[in-house]
């Protein structure tokens, strides 16, 4: 008698199974709830633009579903990049925002980072970004990149995985400047406390739309100075502050630096975890796009001063693919100076 029961309970398995792959996106995520995972603190850069982007993100996404962001900072994002890569659902109902070169520490060799940057679902970034250094003016002898040569700074870290601890380390390495990494700040916008509070006396790492969306008075009023941009492009507000690749003295420094600071083109990078299905992706993708252009959203964007510079997710997988491609030599000599 158990036999046709197995075979009865089997079947509807398999007949719910296959109804739930054939749901389109918006069949699926109707009356669902997307959690957006921010993968540092409340306040600052990353947390803006994530919370901005969920308030209008549900409305281009098919089915509307609600969009709610929530935090999980840690190790500079790094612990949400583990966290969505092996523990979060994979149906589509997770996305998250993590440091736009979080993605990269397994090329670097990493063990903490416990995934394959490759295999995330890559949805988007919000701008093509350009970070710089700063010096809080009056507590040291640095007023200008030279000045790094000669004299230590301190400056704020929220994690081996961040930007904050990875680009000052690298400068060192490559260029011979003095920054000693002051780490285990949550998120940028305590480091910025820090910074006002005395225990650090500068930050680098730091994207300038961030900067000029959560810090404005500073530049105005002269409380910091921008010593180098972290690009490779310069940004038409600084035309005067050195770009990083112009301080180097010789190719293969040249290629290292390219090599850590192709990922400012990620500038706020969304992705969901591996496995998704891929008509969902696409889905979360071209509403990702959408917002992008949404006119509500962009007229909150201005007001809060953030950059809106999009890049599609396809562009940004892309990008992915190709920075894990640099050759073998140039990696090598980068992990070994970041670790």
């Amino acid at each position: 008698m158990r036999a046709p029961t197995f075979f009865l309970a089997s079947a509807i398995v398999a007949v719910t199974g296959t109804s739930a792959a054939a749901q389109s996106p918006a069949e699926f995520y109707k009356g669902k709830t997307v959690d957006m995972m921010i993968g540092y603190s409340v306040g600052g850069g990353y947390d803006v633009y994530a919370r901005l982007i969920a308030r209008h993100l549900g409305k281009h996404i098919p089915g509307n579903p609600t969009v709610t962001p929530k935090n999980m900072e840690g190790a500079g994002s790094l612990r949400l990049a583990n966290w969505l890569y092996n523990v979060a659902n994979k149906n589509g109902t997770v996305i998250g925002t993590i440091g736009r070169g979080t993605g990269f520490d397994p090329l670097f060799g990493a063990k903490a980072a416990q995934f394959d940057g490759n295999r995330f679902n890559w949805i988007g970034s919000a701008n093509d970004e350009v970070s710089v250094c700063v010096v809080w003016n009056g507590r040291t002898k640095v007023t200008k990149f030279d000045d790094l040569l000669t004299n230590v700074l301190n400056v704020g870290g929220t994690g081996a995985a961040a930007d904050t601890d990875q680009f000052p380390r690298i400068i060192n390495g490559v260029l011979g400047t003095q920054m000693k990494i002051i780490t285990g700040y949550p998120g940028g916008n305590d480091v910025n406390l820090a910074m006002e509070r005395g225990e650090v006396d500068g930050r680098c790492g730091w994207s300038w739309s961030s900067v000029v969306s959560t810090r404005a008075s500073w530049i105005k009023d002269k409380k910091i100075t921008v010593l180098m941009q972290l690009s490779l492009e310069k940004h038409p507000d600084m035309p005067d502050v050195p770009l990083i690749t112009e301080l180097a003295k010789t190719d293969e420094q040249r290629a290292l630096l390219r090599l850590i600071f192709a990922r400012q083109a990620l500038g706020r990078p969304f992705l969901a975890p591996p496995d998704v299905p891929a008509d969902r992706v696409a889905a979360l993708r071209a509403a990702f796009m959408a917002t992008m252009k949404d006119k509500e959203f962009l007229a909150e964007a201005e007001k809060a001063q953030l950059e809106i510079t999009p890049i599609s997710g396809e562009a940004v997988q892309k990008l992915v693919e190709d920075i894990y491609r640099t050759p073998p030599a140039i990696v090598k000599k980068a992990a070994d100076i970041l670790r």
